[in-house]
């Protein structure tokens, strides 16, 4: 793989651009950028994306074993965090001066993120607060719900735009805040936490857009894979409820059971022998004594939560990465690194 300077140049001109972004996109700008995308997400390589029964991109990608592997935990309408990790500078010894963006357009490194990429949380307490007082008035007034999806779309527009340009370097994963349209079905929930997000979003989208960018979004977050398998590890959005195999996964599309059970478990819900179960099903047998399984889903205090052989690291208030070298085990207080302080704004009424 390799992408010319310039490119590169100009893509990242575009992803600073969207990251400080203080209006809505265009509405045939938008549905341009996911027309586009859903069309590099339905055309996967095979090798990396086999396909299922119905000739779709199945639910399992296969990473590059030679490249580094970069981790990306939610986002959570966060386009601070994704701007901060693409910047970051890799390994002087092995990458002299290389940020993770060059080093993905070279071929050397690849993104997984971990999904999770609408609705941000407690930083914006309070501004679900006041989206929900529009919300329950029919939107006549939405300033608090425009500033969210603001970060919301800008989150999309640019990992729309990296997936097009490196469609072998980045990985989306699906989560569990991917039901733009909210959902019951297909191992979805209709979803609220500190507001009614999930509705929300959904009113907010036909209000300001129509079905045409909704069906978009709606194929994006359906075309999202949810397990990718590297050489010494496992990435899925949650801990595995249970084993799941590589046929059940493959199948996603048809199986809601696998959706939920790759994307909603709680911490201590899952079968207590799921990852080691994992790891023994989908890694050759030389790694398995000292592979990992990376996930995100529920927050964490520090930088990683560790529960046996699975790494969390989905920390709201701390930009964080993991960066897995593909000839070495992965070594946590190694290898996950922060990245910055967070620049996302707060409302100031999180508590």
């Amino acid at each position: 793989m390799s992408n010319p300077t310039g490119d590169i140049s100009i893509l990242r001109e575009r992803i600073g651009r969207h990251r400080r972004e203080q209006s809505l996109p265009d509405h045939d700008e938008l549905l341009q950028l996911l027309v586009e995308v859903n069309g590099v997400l339905t055309a996967e390589d095979r090798p990396m994306r086999p396909r299922d029964s119905g000739g779709m991109p199945g639910g399992v990608v296969f990473l590059d074993p030679s490249a580094v592997t970069v981790v990306l935990p939610d986002i959570h309408a966060r386009p601070g965090l994704l701007w901060s990790a693409l910047g970051h500078e890799l390994d002087p010894e092995r990458f002299p001066g290389t940020t993770v963006l060059e080093a993905v357009a070279d071929g050397r490194a690849q993104i997984v993120c971990v999904g999770d990429y609408f609705h941000g949380e407690g930083r914006v307490r309070g501004r679900w607060r006041e989206a929900f007082a529009e919300f329950s008035d029919g939107f006549r007034r939405h300033e608090a719900m425009d500033r969210e999806m603001q970060e919301s779309l800008a989150v999309v527009r640019i990992l729309s735009l990296l997936k097009i340009a490196l469609p072998r370097g980045i990985h989306l994963l699906k989560g569990n805040h991917e039901n733009v349209a909210n959902e019951s079905a297909g191992g979805n929930q209709p979803f609220g936490k500190f507001a009614y997000e999930g509705a929300m979003v959904l009113d907010y989208i036909r209000l300001v857009y129509d079905d045409r960018v909704l069906a978009g979004l709606y194929y994006f977050e359906k075309n999202l894979p949810l397990l990718a398998v590297g050489r010494h590890f496992l990435i899925s959005h949650a801990e595995p409820a249970r084993l799941f195999t590589y046929e059940e996964i493959l199948e996603y599309r048809s199986r809601g059971d696998v959706v939920y059970g790759m994307t909603w478990t709680d911490d201590e819900a899952a079968d207590p022998d799921a990852v080691e179960q994992m790891i023994h099903h989908y890694l050759a047998p030389e790694v398995q004594a000292e592979a990992a399984y990376f996930g995100g889903h529920r927050p964490v205090s520090g930088r990683y939560n560790l529960r046996g052989r699975y790494v969390q690291i989905h920390n709201p208030s701390k930009y964080l990465l993991a960066v897995l070298p593909p000839d070495r085990p992965t070594d946590p207080t190694r290898d996950i690194v922060e990245t910055g302080t967070p620049e996302d704004a707060s409302d100031g009424k999180n508590s």
